[in-house]
């Protein structure tokens, strides 16, 4: 049945604790008896789940929610709460009101937000597939339009031309496709605005242009990605797209040919001018000729600079190698198409006539300078001269990561990641603020005393390690091999008695199977670590990388620690790529204990870095002495654990596999909720970790 006023009433205090901010929660109850005892429970729900956020928050819901159920359903209702919430994560009380208050703007893309996609929720997911694609890295924004000015791919906030919410997504991914086409396979190379000029019609020529841009792209994505482009030719086909005249299928199709590029557009432009202009296809965007030439005013200069200048530390590599200073030096570059290779070129650089092999950062450069001219120019292989120009000038901004602190809020040069609220049942947006630096190395005897310490048990975890390098595997019923296979062996000999056709896979043959294993090992550097706890992570980090050093797993090391949402702290131990070298082993004897246990931030982050490393099988383990908690009493206790179960939900969606290793007696009690009855041990004594977890990891990747 309805709850009456009076019952309203009292639930209303008891959430906006009436009996301290003094609201008058009896119009409010007034208002919600005449509604539906459904009406009621979710109005109730969602004014506690709200005033958990904020009590003016809440109060004001609950005076408009009987007119806001009049004109929405549940769906938007919640849309549009969510909204104002995000509003006061992000930015305050007032502009969350202002939200809370106008109905009108919600309303009026309600309807298209409830069917549609939204590029907030696809930003993850879209940025990862952009980093696959070949060429320069490029960002993504939201824009009012859907262009790129070959650095950042402006798109929509929102997509709802379609019916179904996988068909937007799509779209989504079209237009990122079609856009980072167009930066890499040089729709900007021929200069636009001078070229639209030439025309009576500036406007229409470019539209010519980019019209017969999309037909030369959509040849080279068939070609590139034929998967995709099935996509998106079944996209043009849910918009219904007509097909072109005739006449333009033949005019275009030149540039259906693997050699064709925007200078052939550019040729057919005068003769397509005068034809009937196809119509718009749905992924298309718009050319913005000024915002690139923006971008290529600042990126030219930069990239020629910082080119030639490592050229000139090549050279001086070269030398010191052969033992002589040459003034006159002869580079080179050869490019040649190759599919084999992710950007599709084959890039080599030699000096005089001999081959250089160029650091990863120089290669990356070349791939831009290549996007950008279609090639390396002349003036460009010039090594810098002394004195000539500082490549710091041109450099990105080294930011010093303890600035990122100063100030009350400021966040610029940090990582923003969201913060799941149980009590709302939602996420606070950018609501964490993680900043990543390394762990201070100390140079001292610690490794050393380690391996001498643990050395009689270092050769028992180094002979069982060793045995796991590879593993052998027997398949049976093969056609050939080195064993005969009874079981098929005794099935055949029968079949052969019965007159039916014997097979011939009666052997067994032996497959070595080589490990792909990425882990991450994300390692608790909390105040409550200090002492006996810190010393027992060190060590068990060294026994655990001279273990892997000799297994072959790919493995990195982070440690977390903090005070607060706005300083969660990930500390920089080593890296996939790097070497367990002098310097990896003075940052694990570095490690010290900071601040407290805040670990929703540190699992987002760590897992972004897992995700994007390739292996076969991801884990992320994690050495801790107890519970999520903070500075604040809010982290503390139930919502502490939800947002690192949820965070661990996150990270096990992404194909990562979390594991705790804990020294906290108390671990049974929250362990299971975070991680699941199986996911997690307890080591009882502290003193034990170290003998323990190499054997954990043992059994972690060989089940």
């Amino acid at each position: 049945m309805p709850l009456s006023a009076e019952q309203i009433a009292a639930i209303l205090d008891d959430c906006l604790q009436a009996e301290f901010t003094f609201y008058d929660t009896g119009k409010p109850a007034r208002l919600l008896a005449g509604l539906g005892d459904d009406d009621q429970g979710f109005v109730l729900d969602w004014v506690r789940r709200i005033a958990s956020t904020n009590l003016e928050l809440g109060y004001r819901f609950a005076n408009m929610a009987h007119q806001v159920l009049a004109r929405m359903d549940y769906q938007l209702i919640e849309g549009w709460i969510l909204q104002a919430v995000g509003e006061y994560d992000c930015a305050g009380l007032r502009p969350a009101l202002v939200a809370l208050e106008d109905i009108e703007l919600f309303m009026s893309q309600g309807q298209e937000r409830a069917a549609g996609c939204l590029l907030v929720e696809q930003m993850g997911v879209l940025s990862h597939f952009v980093q696959g694609l070949s060429g320069r890295s490029l960002k993504l924004a939201p824009s009012r339009s859907t262009y790129t000015d070959t650095q950042t791919l402006f798109l929509p906030g929102v997509i709802a031309h379609l019916g179904k919410r996988r068909q937007n997504f799509l779209l989504y991914k079209a237009n990122v496709t079609h856009l980072w086409a167009q930066a890499r396979f040089g729709t900007f190379h021929p200069p636009l605005t001078t070229l639209s000029a030439r025309y009576p019609d500036p406007e229409r020529a470019l539209a010519v242009f980019h019209a017969l841009e999309v037909v030369r792209l959509d040849a080279r994505i068939a070609r590139d990605l034929p998967g995709l482009h099935r996509d998106m030719q079944g996209l043009r086909h849910a918009f219904g797209e007509s097909p072109p005249l005739p006449e333009w299928r033949v005019l275009t199709q030149p540039l259906a040919s693997s050699a064709a590029t925007a200078w052939d557009s550019v040729a057919l432009l005068a003769e397509a001018f005068l034809l009937p202009l196809p119509a718009l296809v749905c992924y298309q965007g718009e050319l913005d000729p000024q915002a690139v030439a923006l971008v290529l005013e600042k990126r030219i200069p930069r990239e020629k600079a910082l080119f030639r200048y490592s050229l000139k530390q090549l050279a001086e590599e070269a030398d010191r190698k052969q033992h002589e200073t040459r003034e006159e030096l002869a580079f080179k570059v050869r490019i040649e198409p190759d599919d084999t290779l992710p950007e599709g070129l084959f890039v080599e650089v030699t000096l005089d006539e001999k081959p250089v092999a160029p650091p990863d950062t120089v290669n990356k450069l070349m791939t831009s300078i290549i996007q950008d001219f279609g090639g390396i120019p002349d003036e460009y292989l010039t090594p810098a001269g002394p004195g000539e120009y500082d490549a710091r000038d041109f450099g990105e901004e080294d930011r010093d990561p303890d600035g990122v602190w100063t100030g009350t809020y400021h966040e610029e040069g940090a990582f923003l990641y969201d913060e799941w609220d149980y009590r709302r049942r939602h996420y606070r947006k950018n609501w964490c603020v993680v900043r990543e630096t390394s762990v201070p190395p100390l140079y001292d005897d610690f490794v050393p005393r380690t391996l001498d310490k643990y050395s009689r048990l270092l050769i028992g975890i180094r002979k069982t390690f060793e045995a796991l390098r590879d593993t052998d595997h027997r398949f049976k019923r093969q056609s050939f091999g080195d064993g005969v296979d009874i079981d098929a062996f005794v099935e055949a000999w029968s079949d052969a008695h019965r007159g039916v056709e014997m097979t011939d896979r009666l052997f067994t043959r032996m497959h070595k199977e080589e490990r792909d294993i990425a882990v991450m090992f994300m390692v608790d550097m909390s105040g409550s670590t200090q002492g006996w706890v810190n010393d027992a992570e060190r060590e068990s980090l060294v026994l655990l990388a001279e273990a892997l050093e000799l297994l072959g797993d790919r493995y990195a090391i982070y440690g977390f620690t903090g005070m607060s949402r706005k300083r969660c702290d990930v500390l920089h131990i080593k890296d996939f790529h790097e070497r367990y070298d002098q310097e990896v082993q003075a940052r694990i004897s570095g490690i010290s204990p900071g601040d407290y246990t805040r670990m929703g931030p540190a699992i987002r982050h760590l897992s972004e870095k897992l995700m994007a490393f390739e292996a076969r099988t991801k884990l992320l383990i994690t050495l801790s002495d107890g519970r999520p908690e903070d500075y604040h009493m809010d982290y503390r206790g139930i919502y502490g654990i939800e947002d690192t179960r949820q965070a661990l939900l996150e990270a096990h969606r992404y194909g990562i596999h979390p594991f705790c290793i804990t020294i906290d007696e108390e671990g049974a009690d929250y362990l299971p909720r975070m991680y699941g009855v199986a996911n997690y041990v307890v080591v009882d004594d502290v003193e034990k970790l170290p003998r323990k977890v190499a054997g954990i990891y043992r059994k972690l990747t060989t089940r």
